[in-house]
C-alpha cells in the first residue's frame, strides 16, 4: 500500500450532483488534515461547471473529465470518492478495482442497487490488498446516533431486544435527469434511503438480519411527475419489520411526507435491563434503567467538537472523511469503519423489504441472497 503518510492526499470526486458537491465542501474543510480536491470527473457539465465554481471559490485549481476512466486514466488521484446515481455504481467500482494503480474508495451509499452486484464488487476488491473500500454510510457518525452507539456498546441498556426507528421527512430532492424517481435506478426507496438505517440496526443488534416483512406505498408523492411519459414508482412511506439471528428485532417507520416533523429521526433501542433514545437534528440522548425508572433517565445534548462543516448530515459526512482518512494514513493497518460486507447486508436487507411489499410475504435474507 503506497505511503501517504507524510504528503497531501489527492482526491478525486467522481460525480459532481448535489453529493459530489458536499464531499468536496467537507474536504476542503479538511485541507489542516493534508488533503487536496485535485479532480472530478462527470458527463453532466452543469454539475461539473458548480463544481468547478465551488472548488475556485476555495482557491482549489480542479482538473475536469467528463468520464471516471478519463480520471482513472490520468494519475492524478490517491483516493476517489463516487458520488454518482446508484445504478452506475458497480461499473464504476469494478472499474476502479480493476485499474493498474490503486485508488482508495469512498462509495456513496448504497454500495449497489442489486445485491448480485454487490457480491461482484466484493470478490472483485479480494484481490487488492493495496486498496482501501469504504462505504459511506455516514450516518453512523451523527453526533446522537454516535452517542446511542456508545451507550449500546457500554452495556448500559443490557441485551438488545428491540430497535425501533423512525425517520418522518421531507420527499426525495431533484436529482439531475430525475434518476432518482424509479425503482430501476436506486434500487428502491428502501434500498436507496433506508439503508443507512438497516445498516444501523444491524449495528445496534450486534447481530445478522434472518428475515423481513414490509408494507409500504407511494401515497402522497410524485403521483402527479411523468417523465419520458413514466409516472415514478418509488414508495413514499412503509413499515418494516427486520428480524436477527439472536432474536432481537427492528423495525423502520418510514414517512416522506411529513415536514412537519420536530426530528427527521427518532431512534430507540431497548435492551432487557434499559432503555436509549436519539433525536436528530435535536442532537438530544436519552436513555435510563427499569431499576432506576422515569426519573432515573439521563439526558445529554450530543456534540463532536472535531466538526467544522456541518453540511447536510449533521457533520457525519465530515467525520467520516476524518476516519477514512486515518484509515488511509494507517497504511493497511487499519480497516475501513464501514466496509464492503456492511453495505451488502444494509442492500439485501432493503431488498428483501422492496421484495416483501411486492410480494406480500415474509422474505428471508438467504432468500435475496441467492
Amino acid at each position: 500500500m503506497d505511503d501517504l503518510g507524510n504528503r497531501i492526499v489527492k482526491y478525486g470526486i467522481i460525480g459532481v450532483g448535489m453529493m459530489g458537491r458536499e464531499h468536496l465542501i467537507n474536504l476542503y474543510h479538511l485541507k489542516s488534515e493534508g488533503v487536496a480536491v485535485v479532480a472530478i470527473a462527470d458527463p453532466h457539465l452543469p454539475s461539473q461547471q458548480e463544481a468547478l465554481n465551488l472548488a475556485r471559490s476555495f482557491n482549489w485549481p480542479l482538473q475536469a473529465f467528463s468520464s471516471h476512466k478519463e480520471l482513472l486514466n490520468s494519475g492524478l488521484c490517491d483516493v476517489l470518492v463516487v458520488s454518482t446515481p446508484n445504478m452506475t455504481h458497480c461499473e464504476i467500482l469494478m472499474d476502479i478495482i480493476g485499474h493498474h494503480k490503486p485508488h482508495h474508495v469512498l462509495v456513496e451509499k448504497p454500495l449497489c442497487t442489486a445485491v448480485a452486484d454487490c457480491r461482484k464488487v466484493m470478490d472483485a476488491a479480494k484481490s487488492r490488498s493495496d486498496m482501501l473500500v469504504q462505504v459511506g454510510l455516514e450516518y453512523r457518525y451523527m453526533p446522537p446516533v454516535a452517542k446511542l452507539i456508545d451507550v449500546v456498546k457500554g452495556g448500559i441498556l443490557g441485551q438488545v431486544k428491540m430497535v425501533a426507528i423512525r425517520e418522518h421527512r421531507f420527499p426525495f430532492l431533484v436529482k439531475v435527469n430525475n434518476w432518482n424517481r424509479f425503482n430501476c435506478n436506486s434500487g428502491g426507496t428502501l434500498v436507496e434511503k433506508c439503508c443507512h438505517f438497516f445498516d444501523l440496526m444491524r449495528l445496534f443488534a450486534d447481530a445478522n438480519p434472518v428475515r423481513v416483512m414490509a408494507s409500504g406505498a407511494m401515497d402522497v408523492n410524485h403521483k402527479d411527475e411523468t417523465y419520458d411519459g413514466k409516472v415514478p414508482d418509488i414508495i413514499d412511506n412503509s413499515y418494516v419489520i427486520v428480524e436477527f439471528d439472536n432474536g432481537s428485532r427492528g423495525m423502520l417507520d418510514l414517512c416522506m411526507f411529513a415536514e412537519g416533523s420536530r426530528n427527521e429521526q427518532e431512534i430507540s433501542v431497548v435492551g432487557d435491563i434499559g432503555k436509549g433514545e436519539a433525536f436528530v437534528p435535536e442532537s438530544i440522548v436519552r436513555w435510563g434503567t427499569r431499576v432506576e425508572g422515569r426519573d432515573g433517565v439521563k439526558t445529554l445534548k450530543a456534540e463532536d467538537d472535531r466538526i467544522r462543516y456541518d453540511g447536510l448530515h449533521h457533520g457525519s459526512s465530515y467525520l467520516e472523511h476524518i476516519q477514512f482518512l486515518h484509515a488511509i494514513r494507517a497504511k493497511g493497518a487499519q480497516a475501513p469503519a464501514v466496509d464492503l460486507h456492511d453495505g451488502l447486508i444494509s442492500v439485501a436487507i432493503g431488498v428483501a423489504a422492496q421484495l416483501s411489499i411486492e410480494k406480500g410475504r415474509f422474505v428471508t435474507i438467504e432468500e435475496v441472497m441467492e
